[in-house]
């Protein structure tokens, strides 16, 4: 039946004027041209045939192994009851109770119809899932919907869903078939139905577009007579899909339900004509089918189906008024006509399309054959250890040159895209403040997504910030009488600056140094984010060592590889910490003349002095980026409170001064009520105030303890200093706070910055690989394969090089099919 259709434009001729005069054909002569023309008709089937047995090949090929090949294919598209399910049991001569599993609503079926002369019953034969093979065939309609049905929600519940675009492929041998291939679409609906979840019409809507979007596929969209074209719903949807109707076909189905509204003959014509909807040369096909769902035999469904196209055109011929234009519309009314339509231009797209499928199918085969040599290198490498080594320290190479390139500066790849802001890095560091830091520090370009030696070194800005918005802890007056009575107790010519140095530097240990610690954890975690950035640039840059192979595959290796690296990051945090201990001991060591070193920035006003140097720094503070304003503004953010403006030591001349007035508030002898009287003989060591101090000292001393009544709310000693007025108390926190910012200024300006750059940078620059390659490469080779060749690897790497195998095997047989079907044409 399908090679008849396609044949009988063959073999039709226009009659020609001048025939008429030529003398008669012998009948031995019309008995040759008619065997020349059926041997013509009988190669064009069978070409035909061949072509369209080599594309179903090549279509389960596809599926199984989810190929994207563009294969001419049919897809029909409507609204659910549009009549798709009947329409496709008509095509295959044969009904197996589709619609009553209602699998097109769940999941796509490709009917793949093979017309086989022999086969007089039908046979059905489903592909199995995630392989290009056949079943057995089948031939009891009612297990032909079973199996529809058992497929469609086993895999719906193993991805947990209510549809999928996976879908069921079918092939269906049968003498009254013709050579087609439809996939059938899960019918559009306007709401989902119970049980299901609310998102099903979007999902299927979805769905559907993405199956019928494809350029090569040919749209067989149905839609209900009793629909008006201005009120259809799912026009709508087709438009936006094939916008042109080039690749459409439209049947309206039902059609004998809207026969009876049809009294006169520009009624027919002009829904027929689809009153201008789909344009001038756009013909919809008019189809009706058997309503008869009763159990009858195949015969007699095909019968019943010539039965109703007989009876809607005696209908529109007899029954409608000057009845319609046949000339024209015709060849569009009824199933007949739409099955050899179908057919002849599936076949012609077939035709069309085999130079395009050998040429890609030449591509597939050739990116299998590379693939193939892949596995094999794979293979090989496992039992090759000095190739893989060599592979393997390239490759640490190159990700070591990437990651030094990162921290000299670089904006590849994208900072928008890898960098990290202040915040980010907080956040995804784990550390989200700074210890002892209660006010926000905002360092300049905070806001900007920076990565590798820019955000080391805003980070370091960063830490500077933080320790200079930090005020000298206060002290209780218990710890300050502990500790000065103590000096006093000890004597000698500076106990309240001993004292107020004592203070400076428990502080200065207790405080400064849990934000050490935090800035080595920050720069150790700016480091260790390279890591991914150094491997993105090794994929997407040619690296320098050109035989270098390509590892992402060696999942093992690559995760040894990022365990080493930041093993080595983690050591260099833990030495640097050390390092900066060390400084803040050195700094905060009795034995330390930080405190009393003569310094020009010393005084009254030292600490603003301070404050200007850091405000004047010429790292990343003298310019700012982003839009949080200055790095002046910023620096003035995390400056201390003016009240701390005064809180640098003094000068040795002005100490001497400040000592002289603190002892003219002290005791000259140990603090005692029973103080003898004649102390001003200086028969008695005085045990408070120094005894080398010269004459002026001494005059000063007496003169303290004999107007003593005049100062008594500021004497240390017969009474508890918390009974006093508190001067000397705020003296000497006063005095303890500008040595705190002495110690402060020192580590933060002269030794914190040098150490972390050499203890950070310096590594990663020098001995980053020597590190990796001792770790990595150092070992024995039963360990080093550890790394490569995991409990069941090569198992997975010949299976996958198995499926390859199988996959090139039937690629190659579509290949030479299409082969000769080209040279065929």
């Amino acid at each position: 039946m399908a090679a008849s259709a396609l044949s009988s434009p063959a073999v039709s001729r226009t009659p020609n004027p001048k025939s008429a005069a030529a003398p008669p054909q012998s009948p031995s002569t019309r008995r040759a041209v008619a065997d020349a023309a059926s041997a013509a008709a009988a190669a064009a089937a069978a070409d035909s045939k061949a072509r369209f047995e080599a594309y179903n090949r090549l279509q389960a090929a596809a599926v199984a192994f989810g190929e994207k090949l563009p294969i001419p294919e049919i897809v029909a598209i409507g609204g659910q009851s549009d009549g798709k399910s009947s329409l496709l049991e008509a095509l295959l001569g044969f009904r197996f109770n589709v619609r009553e599993v209602e699998m097109g609503t769940r999941r796509p079926l490709v009917l793949q119809m093979v017309h086989d002369p022999t086969a007089l019953e039908p046979r059905c034969r489903f592909q199995e899932e995630d392989s290009e093979e056949y079943g057995s065939p089948m031939v009891v309609a009612s297990a032909i919907a079973d199996l529809i049905k058992q497929r469609t929600e086993s895999h719906l519940r193993k991805i947990q869903a209510a549809v999928s675009s996976k879908p069921i492929v079918m092939r269906a041998e049968y003498a009254h078939c013709p050579n087609l291939t439809i996939i059938d679409t899960p019918g559009f609906v306007l709401k989902a139905k119970r049980g299901e979840p609310e998102s099903t019409p979007d999902d299927i809507l979805s769905m559907v577009k993405s199956l019928a979007t494809p350029p090569h596929r040919l749209v067989l969209f149905l839609q209900q007579s009793s629909v008006e074209w201005c009120s259809s719903i799912w026009l709508d949807t087709l438009k936006e899909i094939d916008p042109t109707f080039r690749r459409t076909m439209i049947v309206i189905s039902k059609f004998d339900n809207r026969l009876k509204e049809f009294t006169e003959r520009w009624e027919v014509d002009t829904f027929l004509s689809a009153s201008g909807y789909l344009g001038d040369n756009i013909h919809p096909f008019f189809v009706a089918l058997p309503k008869d769902r009763g159990t009858i035999s195949n015969e007699e469904f095909r019968r019943q189906i010539c039965q109703v196209d007989i009876d809607v055109l005696r209908h529109l011929r007899d029954n409608v008024k000057g009845g319609f234009s046949e000339e024209k519309y015709g060849s569009h009314i009824g199933f007949s006509c739409l099955r050899k339509y179908l057919e002849s231009e599936l076949q012609k797209r077939y035709k069309e399309a085999a130079p395009a499928t050998l040429a890609l199918l030449e591509q597939r085969c050739s990116e299998v054959s590379m693939e193939l040599t892949r596995l094999d290198s794979k293979l090989q490498a496992t039992s090759d250890v000095s190739q893989l080594r060599r592979s393997a320290m390239l490759h640490a190479a190159s990700i070591c040159t990437h990651l030094r390139a990162l921290l000299d500066g670089a904006a590849d790849p994208a900072p928008e895209i890898w960098g990290k802001t202040t915040e980010e890095e907080q956040m995804h560091s784990g550390i989200g403040s700074w210890p002892g830091i209660n006010m926000s520090v905002k360092p300049a370009n905070s806001t900007l997504k920076l990565y590798g030696g820019a955000a080391f070194e805003r980070v370091m800005h960063e830490f500077r910030c933080a320790t200079y918005s930090m005020e000298c802890p206060q002290v209780s007056r218990e710890k300050v009488a502990n500790i000065l009575l103590a000096h006093a107790g000890r004597g000698g010519s500076s106990g309240l600056t001993e004292a107020a140095a004592e203070i400076a530097r428990e502080a200065a240990r207790s405080w400064l140094a849990p934000l050490i610690d935090t800035a080595c954890d920050r720069l150790a975690f700016v480091l260790q984010s390279l890591f991914d950035l150094a491997m993105e640039r090794n994929r997407n840059k040619d690296s320098q060592y050109q035989n270098a192979e390509d590892m992402d595959g060696y999942i093992g290796f690559l995760a040894a590889l990022r365990c080493s690296y930041y093993k080595f990051v983690k050591e260099l945090s833990k030495q640097c910490k050390q390092i900066v201990r060390h400084h803040l001991d050195s700094v905060t060591s009795p034995y330390s003349h930080i405190c009393y070193e003569n310094d020009p920035l010393s005084g009254i006003g030292s600490v603003a002095n301070s404050m200007n140097r850091f405000n004047h720094f010429t790292g990343v503070t003298s310019f700012d980026l982003s839009d949080s304003g200055s790095a002046l503004e910023e620096a003035q953010e995390n400056m201390p409170p003016k009240d701390q403006q005064h809180m640098t030591p003094p000068t040795k001349g002005n100490e001497s001064k400040d000592v002289l007035r603190e002892s003219q508030l002290t005791v000259p002898e140990t603090p005692s009520s029973d103080l003898p009287s004649d102390i001003h003989g200086g028969k008695k060591k005085d045990n408070g105030i120094p005894n080398d101090g010269g004459p002026r000292k001494r005059h000063a001393r007496m003169a303290a303890y004999t107007n003593r009544n005049h100062h008594n709310n500021s004497i240390i000693g017969a009474d508890d200093i918390g009974s006093k007025s508190g001067s000397s108390y705020s003296t000497i926190c006063a005095i303890s706070a500008r040595y705190f910012a002495k110690m402060r200024e020192v580590l933060i300006e002269r030794n914190v910055p040098s150490a972390l750059n050499s203890g950070f940078l310096t590594p990663c620059r020098e001995r980053l690989f020597l590190a990796l390659g001792f770790e990595l490469f150092a070992v024995n080779d039963d360990k080093f394969m550890d790394m490569f060749v995991a409990p069941g690897a090569v198992d997975t790497i010949q299976n996958e090089r198995q499926s390859l195998l199988k996959r090139q095997k039937i690629l190659l047989s579509c290949l030479n099919e299409f082969k000769n079907i080209s040279r065929a044409l």
